[in-house]
């Protein structure tokens, strides 16, 4: 479809990880951004783009609300939407051996395909246009994504308890030629639930390839603690003694990262994804993000999983990704908004490997959302970004676009998939385990 947006405030991203507001238009040709400008010019822009000037598919008045890239959550487990709420309340260690791993085991191939859509849901009213996931049955993640047309980006969670390197391999050949919302990036789970020998073929892979590598990194105390017990080396340092890190990639959580970690980052240009809400919910710690970002560690944000967050909301993320950094730092003039706001898109756009959808701009993918101005929270507006990051929430979401089709607006999903059947599944899946 060929879509005009106009009469629209347009959040433009500068080089210097800053961002301007530009009013005017913004034109979607099939799935890419194809003009952005006053409209002054329409008539030479349609004709240098062969669209006529007056027939589009869709005319949409802005009325002054905010046309932003989708945010990218850079770190999730979308399938634990059966979780939620059902495993509340404990120490990391307890609440994966003692509650999640078991529950995950009575999962079916075809749940999968129920679960990841039911989070996708969240995520479109949350502005979320892509994902990183790392969970079961990619296969059915996958396939839930691109019916309903929804940007995946999956990573193995290859470990001792299931998968072998071969798969990971298979998986990474496949999901990179599935379809054009779907890519696939080399990973594994944790080191503290992965033998030697598994990491080891993870590091020929990524050799192979010279492929980018992600993995949970340093998200607890005792995890850090427990790695140097087994190898004199934290999980950072151990990943690049093996070579892992040698093409680039990151990790997740990254809470108990000292500064040898954090220099390794640095020259490495990998990504460090926080994720304050679940590391605050199970008192994992508050990740150094101040420090990495002034050693120029690029940063991006995840909600993790619906088990160890419960709601998967970029806004309440962006909050705690900048609060809590003040208060580690006790500093309030630390992670100011701009950061904050870069990380939520175009930072985890770089950690995900899509630079096609990063930023507003020509020849962009249109993966963007629309911000309601119109509401008490975001008045008056005394700089934007700010607004979004301390005061946004998930009611300002009027409209979300993944790939020039708009699948939400207005509270109403376009997801060509029926929304009481997937709450129904995702109740029976529930209901099934023991």
């Amino acid at each position: 479809m060929n879509i005009r947006f106009y009469n629209a405030n347009i959040l433009r991203t500068r080089e210097d990880r800053t961002f301007e507001i530009q009013k005017g238009e913004l034109w979607v040709k099939g799935n890419e951004i194809c003009y952005i400008g006053d409209g002054s010019d329409k008539e030479q822009a349609c004709q240098a783009l062969e669209i006529p000037a007056v027939l589009w598919d869709r005319e949409i008045d802005a009325k002054g609300n905010l046309l932003m890239p989708g945010f990218k959550n850079a770190h999730t487990h979308s399938g634990m939407t059966f979780l939620r709420s059902m495993a509340d309340d404990l120490p990391l260690q307890e609440w994966l051996y003692d509650k999640v791993f078991p529950k995950e085991g009575q999962l079916e191939t075809e749940d999968l395909y129920w679960l990841t859509a039911l989070a996708n849901l969240e995520y479109l009213t949350s502005g979320i246009t892509s994902q990183f996931d790392m969970y079961y049955f990619q296969d059915q993640v996958a396939k839930a994504c691109v019916n309903m047309g929804f940007r995946i980006v999956q990573t193995s969670g290859l470990n001792n308890f299931g998968g072998t390197v071969e798969e990971l391999e298979e998986k990474y050949l496949k999901f990179n030629g599935y379809h054009e919302l779907s890519s696939y990036i080399l990973g594994f789970h944790a080191e503290y639930t992965t033998s030697k020998e598994l990491m080891e073929g993870v590091a020929s892979l990524v050799q192979k390839y010279k492929a980018p590598m992600f993995v949970h990194n340093s998200e607890t105390k005792l995890e850090t603690e427990e790695c140097r017990q087994r190898y004199g080396l934290s999980p950072t340092q151990l990943f690049e003694k093996m070579g892992m890190y040698d093409f680039g990639g990151g990790g997740y959580h990254c809470v108990w990262f000292d500064e040898a970690d954090i220099d390794i980052f640095a020259k490495r240009n990998l990504t460090a994804v926080t994720n304050p809400g679940s590391n605050a919910k199970l008192a994992s710690g508050i990740a150094p993000v101040y420090e990495m970002l002034k050693k120029g560690v690029n940063l991006a944000i995840g909600t993790d999983g619906p088990a160890s967050n419960n709601c998967l909301d970029m806004f309440r993320e962006m909050f705690l990704v900048s609060s809590l950094a003040k208060l580690k730092n006790m500093d309030a003039a630390v992670m100011d908004a701009d950061d904050v706001l870069y990380m939520a898109t175009a930072g985890g756009a770089k950690a995900m490997g899509l630079s096609c959808c990063d930023s507003l701009a020509v020849g962009k993918k249109a993966d963007l959302i629309m911000i309601d101005l119109h509401q008490p929270n975001m008045q008056p507006i005394h700089n934007l970004t700010k607004n979004l990051v301390y005061s946004g929430s998930k009611q300002n979401v009027k409209l979300t676009m993944i790939n020039g089709v708009i699948l939400y607006e207005n509270q109403n999903f376009h997801v060509n998939m029926d929304i009481d059947e997937i709450y129904q599944k995702a109740n029976e899946v529930v209901a099934r385990m023991k």
